[in-house]
């Protein structure tokens, strides 16, 4: 990567976590620092966590210090079930203000903005693939628009900084990553509801390939807008399949907010951008990236595949009591003490649960695991089957990890 010293937002969540452990592998980048209001949930060897929360005076502070030149923005909130409407709000509207006032006047000389395919909405007026010069419409209301305003500061930022360049990513909604978002509770359930009738589009991104597009945006000059999506589309009829689930069309064809209150009465906290989905569906062209040479890792069927071998995988890797937790001292001593030997440690034993994928399902999983479920599943591999392949499989990738070399 030309930048060396790198500024990381929201460093507690998936994406941040995950963009740091892979930044961190590149020997080249000098310095990295993640700021976040809460602990980081991702084990991190070199990355300096600062525990404060998305203010202008503290930041700029923080960036000068350091003399940061590239600052990584995660912090949008694009699903309407990981925020309140309110909490949405001030994390997508005021604190990319805060961000933005900080990154002014200082060493900054890169952005990298993390937006989303939900600017452009969902409707029977859709075209068959939005691209980035679509104009965003003006709407009323809701988090479509907190999207379309902090997107609009961010172009405000960029015609007056013309010596930061900025980069904006919107991503296609991911099926791998952020615990708890709408598709994967949705397709996560044992029979997927949909709507009556319709049989919308859907296209999704890997999460290797939204670390992969950050990664490759920081090391490459690109400024302005991409859309990032995996190639191809899918009808919900065909995700459903895939993942060896029934598909049931059990919601009105009429009035978004009955079809919420209908899912909410089974127990089911479905938000209205999502029902809108289930009926209109997305697509997004994905060429203008691919054109600066990045190069996909996984196309959406292939996503939706890893995503059923995620599912059966689940019940072999340890459950959340034994996640990582931060704690500074802890920490602190893991890299300043003497006494630590570098690359001590070792994965704790998995106690399994469930029907045991097969050598196929595994081997396709694998190579998207991070170290910590490389080396559980390892563990498990070698206390039960000790099959040759995957094996094999799961060495190769902990070395792959280890070697900045294999980051896009």
């Amino acid at each position: 990567m030309d930048s060396k010293r790198i500024l990381i937002t929201n460093l507690s969540s998936w994406w941040g976590g995950r963009l740091a452990q892979v930044i961190e592998r590149d020997p080249n980048v000098e310095t990295i620092i993640g700021i976040d209001s809460q602990d980081p949930k991702h084990a991190l060897d070199r990355t300096e966590f600062v525990r404060v929360a998305a203010d202008s005076t503290v930041l700029r502070r923080i960036i000068s210090a350091a003399a940061i030149d590239t600052i990584i923005d995660t912090r949008m909130v694009s699903d309407p079930l990981l925020a309140s409407p309110g909490e949405a709000r001030r994390v997508n509207v005021a604190d990319t203000r805060s961000v933005l006032e900080a990154c002014a006047g200082e060493s900054v000389r890169k952005l990298v903005f993390k937006s989303s395919a939900h600017i452009y909405g969902s409707s029977a007026e859709d075209p068959a693939f939005f691209s980035e010069e679509m104009a965003l419409e003006s709407v009323s209301g809701g988090l479509r628009q907190d999207l379309v305003k902090a997107e609009r500061l961010v172009a405000e930022f960029s015609a007056h900084n013309r010596d930061v360049a900025v980069t904006v990513l919107r991503f296609a909604d991911p099926l791998v990553g952020e615990p708890g978002s709408s598709h994967l509770m949705l397709l996560g359930l044992p029979v997927v509801p949909a709507v009556l009738g319709f049989d919308p589009r859907l296209q999704f991104v890997h999460d290797e390939d939204v670390v992969g597009a950050f990664t490759y945006v920081v090391r490459h000059p690109l400024p302005g807008t991409f859309n990032v999506a995996a190639d191809g589309v899918l009808a919900l009829s065909e995700v459903v399949s895939l993942l060896g689930k029934p598909l049931l069309p059990v919601l009105p064809p009429w009035g978004f907010t009955f079809a919420v209150a209908q899912l909410r009465r089974l127990g089911l906290r479905v938000p209205v951008e999502m029902v809108r989905q289930l009926r209109h569906g997305r697509g997004l062209e994905n060429r203008r990236l691919k054109a600066s040479g990045y190069r996909y890792r996984y196309t959406t069927r292939e996503t939706v595949l890893q995503l059923r071998a995620h599912q059966r995988l689940r019940p072999l890797l340890r459950s959340g009591d034994g996640a990582y937790r931060y704690d500074r001292e802890l920490e602190e001593f893991l890299r300043r003490s003497p006494s630590v030997r570098s690359g001590s440690g070792g994965a704790e034993r998995v106690d399994p649960d469930g029907d045991e994928p097969t050598e196929a399902e595994l081997l396709e999983v694998i190579s998207s695991l991070d170290a910590t479920g490389l080396e559980q599943l390892r563990e498990h591999e070698l206390a039960n089957q000790r099959r040759r392949h995957v094996l094999d499989a799961l060495e190769h990738n902990l070395a792959r990890k280890q070697d900045p070399g294999a980051l896009n």
